[in-house]
């Protein structure tokens, strides 16, 4: 047994209410770039939906993920080196811009600075890639609540599936439509196929967390890691020529601060905590033959923090006690592990997954209330979950592999504990029987609501910080010279904007704050100059009509 540790994440999906807050957050702290216009490291997706980009779950076309070939070995849905080598200058599979979108501003000029007329001007999208004007078609949430429509819901690969092997088991009729919000980030596997794919070498799981990173330095942009990950949460900078993926806010993490996605979510939905896994039995329990069977492997692989044979081995492995003081307070092995309430996308991709989700109950309860029943009356709500409005079916195929046995023992334990508060809630004398009839004590079900519904910041977000003694081989290397602006340095490479070495995260962040904190004027583009205001102004600079009935000071 080799103990290692990973950081997970979990998201509760009765809480998504689908604000995107975490989308633009991780948008401006990460891909408000040059070249990352379309890359959206979260995105959140109305399920059932095609997804961003379209269709990534379909893996006959993208060759995502592991298979088991002929002997029940792992291989590469894509092929294994000797296919990469032969076609290692060709394309690989992969979205193409259509899939993605083709980003856009708008000519905020025209707008801003027409003359007086009596015609409106108006601000024409303009294309991010070519600067040409264009059609508006499609972006990452373009579906927005649009999931249980015909149009947009017979789109999705899952639907499609289920329908192939029952017509009558999705309808999208006005009175049966469904739909809820999925929030998506890389998974951070613990058998990462991207990293598989890389041939460069490019893509490395940090040992002392689990957290999947690219070398910029190493990559080489051959882009066989986008044909890998089925999630397709890797993307290509068309500026720096390189791949970019999320990050799991490694510098937060690192100081025990919860990701930017985490920290804004509205509805406090996400969890973020330790795992403790065995690291040689990974390969064995990806390699399980039943696509159903690869959820409990995956749990099999989550060690017991609190076991003393575990404990004595991490210790032997170098694991910190504060990281396994961690591990036994971690929200999220007690929601996948402890309560068997958390489920990871997709098991069958066989990429073990450590990003987990706890599946939607909300609409069976609305829908009992419209009907003028009891809604929170266990007995009512056990009846109704085979006939949840979000078919059961469904939900397996995202979290189980199509297991509907274990996405039901999920709904009725999620069921009970509603129905078991809301006693509890009214004065009412616990009732005992209703925990005892999904397996739970009444004490274990409390913890659970107590988790899921009120727990505190320092409860959902259990970070253990980095060492000092690993602070060198964490940081981000690189070097002043090799950035834009740099001493001797040319803007871009002798071949246009996009040439040249990539910037390092580093340097482009403080050359952003320098150039605004040394600007006589609110902006350094002079086309920026009147569209500043009181939520955006910063202090440098008073520009004219900033301060109703005010003449600004002239700089």
């Amino acid at each position: 047994m080799r103990v290692m540790a990973q950081m997970g994440m979990v998201m509760n999906l009765d809480k998504c209410i689908g604000c995107h807050t975490c989308s633009v957050t991780c948008k401006q702290a990460w891909t408000n770039r040059a070249g990352t216009e379309y890359v959206w490291f979260n995105n959140v997706e109305t399920r059932p939906g095609q997804g961003y980009p379209r269709r990534y779950e379909d893996q006959e076309r993208w060759k995502g993920g592991w298979e088991l070939n002929s002997r029940g070995n792992l291989a590469l849905r894509a092929g294994g080196r000797l296919k990469k080598l032969f076609g290692i200058f060709a394309s690989p599979v992969q979205p193409e811009l259509d899939d993605y979108y083709e980003p856009w501003t708008y000519d905020y000029a025209t707008l801003v600075d027409a003359p007086l007329g009596d015609d409106f001007p108006v601000a024409r999208p303009k294309s991010l890639i070519t600067g040409e004007d264009t059609q508006v078609t499609w972006s990452a949430n373009w579906d927005d609540n649009l999931g249980g429509s015909s149009d947009m819901g017979q789109l999705d690969p899952v639907v499609e599936k289920i329908r192939r092997e029952s017509e009558e088991t999705i309808r999208f009729e006005l009175e049966q439509t469904f739909m809820f919000y999925l929030p998506r980030i890389c998974e951070h596997c613990l058998n990462p196929s991207c990293m598989a794919s890389c041939p460069s070498g490019a893509i490395y799981k940090r040992s002392e967390d689990g957290i999947v990173l690219v070398d910029q330095d190493r990559c080489r942009g051959w882009r066989q890691c986008i044909t890998g990950c089925p999630y397709k949460k890797i993307y290509f900078n068309h500026k720096s020529g390189k791949a970019e993926k999320c990050t799991f806010c490694y510098p937060r993490v690192e100081v025990g601060l919860p990701t930017v996605c985490s920290e804004t979510c509205v509805g406090r939905l996400r969890y973020l905590g330790l795992f403790l896994y065995d690291a040689d039995a990974v390969t064995a329990a990806a390699s399980t033959p039943d696509p159903q069977d690869l959820y409990e492997a995956q749990l099999d692989l989550m060690l017991d923090p609190t076991d003393p044979e575990v404990i004595a081995a991490a210790r032997a492995d170098g694991i910190p006690d504060d990281w396994m003081d961690a591990a036994r307070r971690s929200p999220v092995y007690a929601l996948a592990k402890t309560y068997r309430i958390a489920l990871p996308l997709h098991p069958e991709y066989r990429t073990m997954p450590m990003v987990w989700y706890v599946p939607p109950l909300s609409p069976i309860v609305d829908l009992l209330s419209e009907q003028g029943h009891d809604a929170e009356d266990h007995g009512t709500l056990f009846g109704a979950i085979d006939a949840l409005r979000i078919p059961v079916e469904y939900l397996a195929e995202l979290f189980t592999a199509g297991d509907t046995a274990t996405i039901t023992a999920v709904l009725r334990k999620l069921a009970a504990m509603r129905a078991y508060m809301r006693g509890v809630t009214l004065g009412r004398d616990p009732d005992g029987s209703i925990p005892a009839a999904v397996g739970m004590g009444e004490e274990q079900m409390y913890e659970m609501y107590r988790l899921l519904a009120i727990a505190k910041y320092e409860e959902r977000y259990v970070i253990p910080t980095a060492h000092v003694e690993d602070a060198h081989r964490l940081e981000e290397m690189g070097c002043s010279l090799d950035g834009d602006d740099g001493p001797g340095m040319y803007e871009s490479g002798p071949f246009g904007e996009a040439s040249g070495t990539p910037v390092a995260v580093a340097a482009e962040t403080f050359h952003a704050l320098r150039d605004r904190q040394t600007s006589d004027s609110p902006a350094s583009d002079e086309t920026m100059r009147g569209r500043v205001n009181l939520l955006n102004w910063d202090g440098n600079g008073h520009p004219d009509g900033l301060f109703p009935g005010e003449k600004a000071e002239q700089p």
